[in-house]
């Protein structure tokens, strides 16, 4: 949720201009900010009794959380020696330094889970996140792939056969609400919600890292990485979703998985193109073939890790272009995407003071929607152009650069 690279985006020397590498990467983060809101703000679904999906649905529902996650991995490989990793001390002192940004991202999570809202609120699995990913942080280019591939193949058949057992206990090892700090008192179902039967299971999401950690030792302000970015990325999630649709419409997936009792009452054909929130997703091996979002599933991440990639390498060439003809028209993005942390908490809490409560007379879900995400570009805007940190990247970035201090030898 916080920069890794530099914050705010450096310019190059000479001539003024924003770097393509920094303000294409935070650009592609204020993107997934504006859709995350969205999905928290509007409609994913239509009115019943055809729950239809709606635009919003289709589009943001799973993928920008994908891809808050997926660029969390290349901030931290551009933090920890871009294309050569760091080793030795300067490893750990590195180390330290994420761990230390993520002890504040999960405070942070979990004040904003003691809040009455009706959002997913994502900040302690990311931190979770951050601290899972430490042993990876050394490894080189086809270590990292080797070990991307094998999470997202591996992962999900694992979680699919914990995941039962977890539901199983009485009582059930699952939260049914965000992460606060009344559940420290309860580290097991804490943990267990939060690596299995939570909303963002950290287990399948370390691929997510993994993946932007591959992405983040390429050569990204190169034209050629940008482009095999966009063009496989955008292979990788087509080729995904379509088997996704054949095993569920054309091979029997559907069928199968309505037939369960704990599907019954849902409009699962609406579900699978949305996000499965609200299904256990158990007692069948079919669950293991969708692509739907928030599913979990090796063809559910292979799609939202693509849709990611793609739109890291869009946003890379448009920060390219941004360079080159020095009119930096992508601020309007890479500003409030240089301090998503503050942003997105500020958001949380702001619909914290609307839940369950109606509307102001002439507001509307649209017109809350727009507030909030002007908003919060202008205030991302504002911080670029003084270039200054936001307020909770601040705290972040000072207890990193504790966590990274290492004393001068002696002698």
């Amino acid at each position: 949720m916080t920069s890794q690279e530099t914050a705010p985006p450096r310019k190059v020397p000479g001539n003024g201009a924003v770097s393509s590498r920094l303000s294409g990467i935070d650009a592609a983060r204020g993107a997934a900010l504006l859709g995350m809101m969205s999905t928290h703000l509007l409609p994913t679904f239509g009115p019943s009794p055809q729950w239809e999906p709606t635009f919003v649905g289709l589009v943001f529902s799973g993928r920008s959380a994908a891809l808050f996650a997926v660029l969390a991995g290349i901030g931290l490989a551009l933090s920890t020696g871009k294309q050569e990793p760091k080793s030795g001390m300067e490893l750990w002192a590195a180390r330290g330094g994420v761990a230390m940004r993520a002890l504040v991202i999960a405070v942070v999570g979990l004040t904003l889970g003691g809040l009455d809202v009706n959002v997913a609120v994502i900040l302690v699995h990311y931190a979770v996140l951050f601290l899972c990913i430490l042993p990876f942080l050394g490894l080189r280019l086809r270590a990292l792939c080797l070990w991307s591939l094998g999470w997202v193949l591996v992962s999900p058949v694992l979680a699919s056969l914990v995941r039962p057992l977890l539901l199983d206990a009485n009582p059930p090892l699952q939260l049914g609400h965000n992460p606060n700090s009344d559940d420290l008192g309860t580290p097991g179902r804490l943990l267990a919600d939060l690596f299995f039967t939570g909303y963002y299971p950290v287990f399948q999401w370390i691929s997510y890292l993994l993946i932007g950690l591959v992405i983040g030792r390429l050569a990204l302000t190169t034209a050629k990485v940008q482009v095999l970015l966009l063009v496989c990325g955008t292979a990788v999630a087509t080729v995904a979703k379509i088997v996704g649709i054949l095993a569920m419409e054309a091979w029997g997936g559907r069928a199968a998985l309505e037939a369960l009792p704990a599907t019954r009452g849902y409009p699962l054909d609406s579900m699978l193109q949305v996000n499965l929130t609200g299904l256990q997703q158990v007692d069948s091996w079919w669950w293991l073939a969708t692509a739907a979002p928030h599913a979990g599933t090796t063809l559910d991440l292979l799609h939202t890790g693509g849709v990611a990639a793609g739109v890291v390498g869009l946003f890379l060439m448009l920060g390219t272009l941004a360079e080159r003809i020095k009119i930096n028209f992508l601020m309007v993005l890479s500003g409030p995407g240089a301090m998503t942390l503050t942003l997105y908490s500020a958001h949380v809490w702001v619909v914290s003071g609307f839940t369950n409560q109606p509307l102001p007379a002439g507001w509307t879900d649209e017109g809350m929607y727009w507030t909030q995400a002007l908003a919060a570009v202008a205030i991302g805007v504002c911080f670029a152009l003084l270039r200054r940190r936001g307020p909770l990247e601040w705290v972040a970035h000072t207890a990193s650069k504790l966590g990274s201090y290492r004393p001068a030898a002696v002698g």
